[in-house]
């Protein structure tokens, strides 16, 4: 027979006992092959399905014999009649019907595959490697069709709102945001490089002072940092600003159109709108993080009053030093082995704790609720009954202390909170909890050499509490920014941006940097701030992580089509790979010899 490829009358996922009698064409991928001698059923696979083809002892012995040949993965075209299985398979949707093939052609033959493609569990390497079977496996193809669907649902919300999608450049200027850039040497300016952007903030503050009023773009950032399994060097982003707005306005923005991604994978699952807020110190203050899981209910309390003067040593010393000891209590903790607490402990001391105290709550004999085990030893009646009373705490729950440094003390209680969350069932993982942190800190203060470098970026707006507390007091200057948290994960981060160009240069030299560096790195931005800039705010949104959210993933990587390794590489490209000395030559990059490795390079 002849065909064409890609032909066919139906796909997979289409036919239905209504089609019963109709010829027809289908063509994919053979997910499976039974040879019952004079019986060959395949399940044919595309995108949209699987449908059973049959030959039988009506099929010529010709037919029958190549049907007999086939390998599992050859893609096949199949023309013949569809009828009604004489028993249903009602875990597909096209279980009613099977094709009896009349004609078949192998349109790509198949080696054996590495790895079985309905198998539960693959190593990563070999997914990564193999990228293109294992996108053809039934969870990783469902991640890429919701990522369709959610990047579709922003569209068409920011579209109806007024919003026009602009590219902007991905060869651009070395700029400090947070993380270091990658760099592509210039032939035609040799000795000098262009860098990827790690966001388009600087030329969608631009697109501002240009008129467009309001922009967005799905767009390609590039950051040359370490990996975690909710960070990729190269990572998708829905960035968006508009003119003369307020925060709220783009918060309302956004609560639209994650909202309406949400509704459109997760009908009925997503939280009204307004989204909640909560500034900053107060997540800090209950939650020990500024991206708190709000789906259960455990919050950290301040107790360092109740404890100052407890005989306790560890308490004592933490307060008396001005720090903090707060405690959170885990419903139905006393369960908790001697074994998981140490675990806790341990994973109190990766956020730099000293350790983690803790006292599990019982019911005496006597009817009245004591502390038992841990450090209750050290602690009065009195002490127990305030801290209980603080907490809530009741038979059969745990308290776990942190005393500590506020910032060391949060870092560890949240982290024992997220594990006891799921160590104890107490997260709802069917619900999506959204919620807005505002009013950071503009900047963060190294502790040793009270350097500033920007919490966000250094184009934020201060709101400042007095005129100059900018230049007179800048650690304590609040940010007009807002990060949305679902889940415990950061989405993405906004703020209303500086429009003028004196505010930024004061931005600029509380951060250290002097006044040639601030010209050649941002003089284009100051500049065009000084031709009339609108006030202006935006936001961006992290696509990968959300759809990873919504998926029910725990890595960015199930949701990108072809992801990096925690080692920054592509196991189905290699890349990174070397290229010929004089393509280096050429772009005015010099190689460095280290041994066996010939990938470095040197401008």
């Amino acid at each position: 027979m002849s065909t064409s490829q890609g032909i066919r009358t139906h796909t997979c996922g289409e036919l239905r006992a209504s089609d019963a009698g109709a010829t027809v064409r289908l063509s994919g991928w053979v997910a499976s092959h039974r040879d019952l001698g004079a019986l060959v059923f395949l399940d044919l696979r595309d995108r949209y399905g699987i449908t059973q083809v049959s030959f039988d002892e009506s099929t010529p012995e010709e037919l029958l014999a190549a049907a007999q040949k086939l390998k599992t993965e050859s893609v096949v075209h199949v023309e013949g009649t569809v009828r009604v299985r004489p028993e249903a398979n009602k875990d597909r949707p096209t279980g009613e019907v099977e094709v009896l093939a009349t004609a078949l052609e192998v349109l790509g033959p198949a080696k054996t595959p590495p790895f079985e493609i309905d198998a539960e569990r693959i190593s990563d390497e070999l997914r990564l490697t193999y990228r293109y079977l294992d996108l053809r496996r039934p969870r990783p193809a469902a991640a890429m069709h919701m990522r369709h669907r959610v990047l579709l649902a922003l569209r068409n919300r920011l579209d109806a709102q007024g919003f026009l999608e602009i590219e902007t450049p991905v060869l651009t200027k070395a700029t400090p945001e947070g993380a270091r850039d990658y760099l592509v040497p210039s032939r035609v300016h040799p000795g000098k490089v262009f860098a990827l952007p790690q966001s388009p903030q600087i030329f969608k503050q631009i697109l501002m002072v240009s008129g467009m009023d309001k922009y967005f773009q799905i767009v390609k950032c590039f950051r040359d940092e370490d990996l975690r399994a909710d960070r990729q060097p190269e990572f998708t982003q829905l960035d968006m600003e508009m003119s003369f707005v307020d925060e709220g306005m783009v918060q309302a923005v956004i609560d639209d159109a994650v909202s309406g991604a949400t509704e459109a994978v997760h009908p009925g699952k997503c939280p009204p709108t307004p989204f909640p807020r909560m500034t900053w110190a107060d997540a800090m203050e209950r939650y020990g993080s500024d991206k708190p899981d709000l789906r259960f209910g455990v919050e950290l309390a301040d107790v360092s009053e109740v404890v100052a003067g407890c005989g306790f040593g560890v308490f004592e010393k933490a307060v008396a030093a001005g720090g903090k000891v707060r405690v959170l209590a885990a419903p139905g903790g006393a369960s908790l082995s001697r074994k998981e607490i140490d675990g806790l402990e341990a994973l109190a001391k990766e956020q730099g704790a000293k350790g983690l105290a803790w006292a599990k709550v019982a019911a005496h004999v006597s009817g009245e609720v004591v502390l038992s085990g841990g450090i209750s030893k050290f602690l009065e009646a009195p002490v127990v009954k305030a801290l209980l009373d603080t907490t809530g705490a009741g038979d059969g729950d745990c308290l776990f202390f942190g005393a500590d440094t506020f910032h060391t003390s949060a870092a560890a209680l949240s982290a024992v909170r997220l594990a006891l969350g799921r160590k104890l069932d107490l997260v709802d993982r069917e619900r999506f909890e959204f919620v807005w942190i505002t009013d950071f800190p503009m900047f963060d203060q190294d502790e040793e050499t009270g350097e500033l470098t920007p919490a966000h970026h250094p184009f934020c707006m201060p709101a400042e509490e007095y005129p100059g507390q900018l230049v007179e007091d800048p650690a304590k200057t609040v940010a007009r920014s807002y990060d949305l948290v679902l889940n415990g994960y950061e989405l993405g981060s906004g703020s209303v941006r500086i429009h003028d160009a004196a505010m930024q240069r004061r931005v600029f030299e509380a951060i250290g940097l002097p006044e040639q560096e601030i010209e050649d790195r941002f003089g284009f931005v100051i500049h065009a701030f000084e031709y009339g800039a609108p006030p202006h705010a935006g936001f961006a949104v992290g696509l990968d992580r959300l759809v990873m959210l919504l998926a029910g993933e725990d890595s960015i990587r199930e949701v990108i089509a072809f992801p990096k390794t925690a080692q920054a590489a592509c196991l189905m490209t290699g890349a990174p790979t070397t290229v010929p000395e004089e393509q280096l030559l050429e772009a005015g990059v010099r190689p460095v010899a280290t041994g066996d490795d010939a990938g470095e390079v040197a401008s």
